[in-house]
């Protein structure tokens, strides 16, 4: 048994006063007074838990304007024109005086199987960045190409571009030549640059 039930025959059957019973029971004298207000009026249906959802949807669009929103892409699509929300709610804002905004035309429209929803935005939790809790804890190194094709010269200049998480390093160095193809000149000889020596270890090629 409910508690507005043992409320009520308190008071109707065992007389005992409406301040009584909200003090036995923990309740207001005005409360107590409402359920009796109500058992007087309605019986035992009019004293249990009332539902607290809205009697109407004052957010939901009217049928009518949900039909026309459904016409219009029709009638567009059937005319090659743009049907998306932007222009029905274009044709709306022409033809009611509140016309729905263009995320409630594409909701009404999504419902009705008519358009496909856009893929979310990929979440930036799932990009991982070149980055290091500590110093000198990751490094990476980059070797861009030379411009101008393969060089003349029996080394490979290279520039070593070092990065981490304290900063950023250019050195110099050298690779192996590629070995000969059937387009390179016969008389074509490795020799070592002028301009440079070789580091300490490591010949030109003969």
């Amino acid at each position: 048994m409910s508690k507005a039930r043992l409320i009520v025959l308190a008071v109707t059957q065992r007389q005992q006063t409406q301040a009584e019973v909200a003090r036995r029971y923990r309740v207001s004298w005005r409360w107590v007074h409402e359920l009796i207000r109500r058992y007087e009026q309605g019986g035992w249906d009019a004293i249990e838990p009332r539902s607290r959802r809205p009697r109407s949807n004052s957010a939901a669009t009217a049928e009518p304007v949900r039909a026309r929103i459904l016409a219009l892409r029709r009638v567009l699509t059937d005319s090659g024109l743009d049907a998306g929300p932007v222009t029905i709610a274009w044709h709306l804002e022409h033809e009611h005086p509140r016309a729905p905004s263009t995320s409630t035309i594409r909701r009404i429209l999504h419902k009705a199987d008519l358009i496909t929803p856009e893929p979310k935005k990929r979440p930036k939790s799932s990009i991982h960045r070149f980055e290091a809790d500590q110093p000198n804890e990751t490094w990476q190194s980059d070797f861009p190409p030379q411009a101008g094709g393969a060089p003349t010269t029996g080394r490979w200049p290279t520039a070593a571009t070092s990065r981490s998480s304290t900063g950023s390093t250019t050195t110099p160095g050298y690779c192996s030549p590629p070995p000969p193809t059937a387009a390179s000149p016969p008389h074509l000889s490795w020799t070592a640059s002028p301009r440079t020596s070789p580091p300490t270890g490591h010949q030109p090629p003969p």
